[in-house]
């Protein structure tokens, strides 16, 4: 008799032992094909974070550098002279140069200065802030950038952008345009400015309206709100002290009226961030633009935090998916093995007269292997239609536990790390040194992956297909064993 016929018989003819023997090998398949899925999903999810996330590198001047001049040209002296630092601002010519490089996603040029009140608005300040005693307003006359000794720090904080919508505040949510349009590369050269609502209200001002502020020569100069926008950002005790650090006295405007009010080149900036498509090509594209510029005068920071912090919890899951994959086909592999040992035992009768009649062994192995490839191919047609399902119920679960406990790791860390003093940069001469913060990220802060979208593909499916198939043939050739070392006659007259 055809031992492919035998084994569909045994099936028909055993159908506790067939639905038991399926049940088992579908379990098994089920969390094998989660493994595969989720291992996918969470490579698509990788594959996505690099086009939205990308790496920063910052141009700016090179302090390090700056310093080290500054050293040797006191070498005479004991130490050098703190106050004759001086910051060499960055061209705009080399900054646009870069920006063509290729990987470039987008860019940022910024610069920053403080602003007195002149006519048409008045700062939003505290009662602790207007009622500074004398000693406090001598100690607040520190400069603003490149203004003259004795000049106020400012009322306003100027933030020159080359797009609103690209800085930090605005595209991690912080900000929001309420009204009226944002700062565009169309503002450049313009009075146009944006103010917070609070400050708008506070002012009567609405969008079109006009005002006048002080420049670094204490001159009045008009500027025109473009937009209106709000800030969930919240004054601290500093703010409450200075007017210019409160959230609602910042002013958005383009990059050179900043430039306009300290007095400088129109063609300088404080600094210019671009934002890579791929963080993998960040080494090449630093070597590409250090060409284009004077490493002795400014450097190039590069920073592909945020792109490695959404990573983590993906590579985390992808790995526990890969261990999901190889410990359950190994728990498979032994679990069939002991059912099919237990059910040669219970066979041994069968196996006897199909040997007495001059049956191969080989034949009998293979009758044994086809009872579990059948079972095989239906618990893998139940496999995928349940296991996308798994998939993502289980793959989601642990991004979310893998994200929640990273979040965790960055705030005890942020917590140990932040000392005093820290998120205000000052320049040289005392005054606020643009958008230079520590690490930070001008385009703002990108959200965590909070979902896998796992699909069912063909290439699931047939890894699937393949990977029980070498399960079914391991438990066979370890059961085989057993069925080697039977003889016939003994089995017969027991």
């Amino acid at each position: 008799m055809n031992y492919i016929k035998r084994a569909l018989q045994s099936l028909w003819a055993k159908k506790g032992r067939s639905l038991l023997m399926i049940a088992v090998f579908s379990a098994i398949l089920i969390f094998v094909l989660a493994g595969l899925t989720i291992r996918s999903g969470a490579e698509l999810a990788t594959t996505n974070a690099k086009k939205s996330v990308g790496a920063t590198v910052t141009l700016s001047t090179n302090r390090e550098a700056m310093f080290k001049n500054q050293q040797d040209s006191d070498s005479e002296n004991a130490r050098p002279d703190p106050g004759s630092f001086q910051q060499t601002p960055v061209n705009l010519s080399d900054a646009e140069k870069i920006a063509k490089l290729a990987n470039v996603k987008s860019y940022s040029f910024e610069a920053s200065t403080s602003a007195d009140k002149s006519t048409g608005i008045t700062p939003i300040s505290s009662e602790e802030s207007t009622t500074l005693s004398s000693e406090d307003s001598t100690d607040q006359k520190m400069g603003g950038q490149g203004g003259p000794e004795g000049m106020s720090q400012g009322d306003f904080q100027i933030k020159g952008v080359s797009q609103s919508s690209s800085y930090s505040e605005f595209s991690a949510g912080t900000a929001s345009l309420v009204e009226g349009e944002a700062i565009t590369a169309k503002d450049e050269g313009t009075s146009n400015v944006l103010i917070e609502e609070n400050l708008a209200e506070a002012n009567d001002l609405k969008v079109g309206d006009t005002f006048k502020i002080k420049n670094s020569d204490d001159k009045d100069v008009a500027v025109t709100v473009k937009g209106i926008y709000k800030t969930s950002s919240s004054s601290d005790s500093m703010g409450a002290r200075f007017n210019f650090m409160n959230p609602a006295n910042t002013i958005f405007s383009s990059y050179t009226l900043v430039n306009t009010l300290t007095g400088s080149d129109d063609k300088t900036i404080d600094s210019a961030v671009y934002n890579l498509n791929d963080p993998k090509e960040m080494e090449s594209f630093v070597k590409k633009a250090n060409k284009l510029i004077d490493t002795d005068t400014f450097s190039l920071e590069t920073n592909d935090q945020m792109y490695q912090q959404m990573l983590q919890p993906l590579n985390n899951v992808s790995s526990f998916a890969k261990n999901i994959v190889i410990l359950v086909a190994a728990a498979g592999v032994i679990i069939l093995t002991l059912i099919i040992m237990l059910s040669i035992r219970e066979r041994k009768y069968e196996i006897g007269v199909l040997l007495s009649l001059g049956e191969s062994r080989v034949k009998v192995i293979s009758q044994f292997f086809v009872e579990i490839f059948v079972c095989m191919v239906f618990a893998l047609g139940i496999a995928a239609a349940s296991g996308n399902l798994v998939g993502n119920a289980v793959g989601n679960q642990l991004l979310s536990q893998q994200t929640s406990s990273q979040q965790t790791d960055q705030q005890a860390n942020a917590a140990g790390d932040r000392g005093p003093g820290q998120g205000q940069a000052l320049n040289d001469n005392g005054g606020q040194r643009g958008n230079v913060q520590m690490g930070g990220n001008p385009f703002g802060q990108t959200k965590e992956i909070k979902e896998l979208k796992i699909s069912l593909q063909p290439t699931e499916i047939l890894s699937l297909a393949g990977i029980g198939l070498g399960i079914s043939l391991f438990s066979i050739v370890l059961s085989s064993a057993g069925i080697l070392r039977l003889n016939p006659k003994k089995i017969l007259i027991s």
